[in-house]
């Protein structure tokens, strides 16, 4: 990691919407670079936008950025208490020729208003970008443009530009659709003295059909409260979208080669091999799945208790809060070994994949007997498993009960004790092997499920 003091980002959300994962990816290659160099990490809310900006939305902007543990560096900045800082730049601008007020009409109520326009030079801008060179842009073609609607309500590519130099932000990271942007604010730049931040735009996030990730088009699995409340966790979403347009394969961190197939990175990983020139051009696709690969990954690096608390609140949404908290134990490495996200338990209990834990099945009595084997064979092999359990203590163990049970099953057929057993347990033709359930479920209520099977083949 660099030692640069001198390096200053900044992420500026407009509170307009929920936390898009694009601004997840930009807050996040911003926080790594400043990181990387030992410099500063900036929050600006740009909340001018009065008609769209809301409370809600600024919210969920911090607790957004809070989750991420992406922490700023000192208070940050809303735009909105800042118009008298605004209007006195512009009113040096129009003071010294740079800028002048225009009466124009208002479309829609066609009423004259005044208008602040700068004074465009009419040339060629040139700037450089990290990720993709030199851009030059002519910018003849875009007039004496407005700068703020009145001298107290100032414009977007305004507020930018102010902001930035009086921050003294160093590098301008954000998403590709701000090149057309960067023309406008370098004249801004150059009319107030600001100088020029080097810039780097980064390729859009698209969806699988390569379309860019909107919630108009693709819902709420644009926002990041969607994998908050589906149980993401935190690493496993910040490992994964550092990789969406950057690929950290040719870097090194502590005289190490990053592995070619590597893909778990530490966040303490990420910023010691962030480099701008990693970053890649083209668009980067959003895959669900790949993320839930990520996630499962980093929840078996976790002791299954970490997750216990949220996997029980699931629970309990259908079944007792008592039963749970008995059997959770019990069974959530079973429930952790099927999951990708916690919310995954809601899709189980939906399927009734959990449900026998804690309800006695209804048992389809055609099923009950393996193949061909008769009724009355099931059941005396049934009667034979009750009568070893009952030779064992109430909480013996899956590996305890098998290896009681497993000499008589290999003795007349493993098929013929084993799927009566296990699906008297479950009621279920897919479920944990007969062991583990009577280990669950304890032998009261595995002699009673094992007697309602034998019951139902009189």
């Amino acid at each position: 990691m660099k030692n640069n003091p001198a390096v200053i980002t900044r992420f500026p959300p407009s509170p307009t919407g929920y936390f898009h994962m694009g601004s997840v990816r930009a807050a996040l290659f911003n926080y790594l670079f400043a990181k990387h160099n030992g410099g500063q990490f900036l929050l600006r809310i740009e909340d001018t936008d009065k008609a769209r900006s809301t409370k809600e939305h600024g919210q969920n902007i911090i607790d957004s950025l809070k989750w991420l543990q992406l922490e700023w560096d000192g208070d940050y900045i809303r735009q909105s208490d800042r118009t008298a800082i605004y209007k006195e730049h512009i009113e040096k601008l129009i003071a010294s020729g740079a800028a002048y007020i225009s009466k124009e009409e208002i479309k829609k109520e066609g009423d004259r208003a005044e208008v602040v326009r700068l004074k465009n030079p009419g040339r060629k801008v040139t700037f450089h970008d990290e990720i993709r060179g030199d851009i030059t842009f002519d910018t003849t073609e875009l007039g004496d443009f407005i700068i703020a609607r009145s001298v107290t309500e100032p414009i977007y590519h305004f507020t930018v530009v102010v902001d930035d130099y009086l921050t003294g932000v160093t590098h301008v990271i954000r998403g590709e659709d701000h090149i057309s942007n960067t023309p406008r604010q370098i004249l801004i730049q150059e009319a107030i003295g600001a100088p020029r931040p080097i810039y780097a735009h980064l390729p859009l996030i698209l969806a699988a059909d390569r379309s860019k990730l909107s919630k108009r088009k693709h819902g709420e699995k644009v926002s990041l409260s969607h994998y908050i409340n589906e149980g993401f966790l935190r690493d496993a979403v910040i490992n994964y979208m550092a990789l969406l347009g950057w690929n950290p394969s040719s870097s090194t961190t502590s005289g190490d080669t990053v592995k070619q197939d590597q893909e778990i990175f530490s966040l303490k990983e990420l910023i010691a091999l962030f480099d701008l020139t990693k970053i890649q051009k083209a668009g980067a696709i959003f895959n669900e799945e790949k993320l839930r690969w990520f996630n499962r990954e980093y929840m078996q690096k976790l002791p299954p208790e970490a997750l216990s608390a949220e996997i029980a609140k699931i629970l309990e949404e259908k079944y007792p809060a008592k039963s749970v908290k008995e059997l959770l134990p019990k069974i959530l490495s079973l429930i952790l070994e099927r999951s990708s996200v916690t919310s995954d338990v809601r899709q189980m209990i939906a399927a009734g994949d959990v449900d026998y834990y804690f309800n006695a099945p209804i048992l389809d009595t055609a099923k009950i007997n393996w193949k061909t084997v008769p009724p009355e064979t099931t059941k005396a092999h049934l009667e034979k498993i009750i009568g070893i359990l009952g030779t064992l203590a109430e909480n013996a163990t899956a590996e305890i009960i098998k290896a009681a049970i497993w000499p008589y099953a290999e003795e007349v057929g493993k098929g013929e004790v084993l799927w009566p057993t296990r699906y008297a347990l479950s009621g279920r033709d897919k479920s944990p092997d007969p062991f583990t359930l009577a280990a669950i479920l304890g032998k009261i209520e595995t002699e009673k499920r094992l007697g309602a099977a034998i019951k139902a083949l009189s």
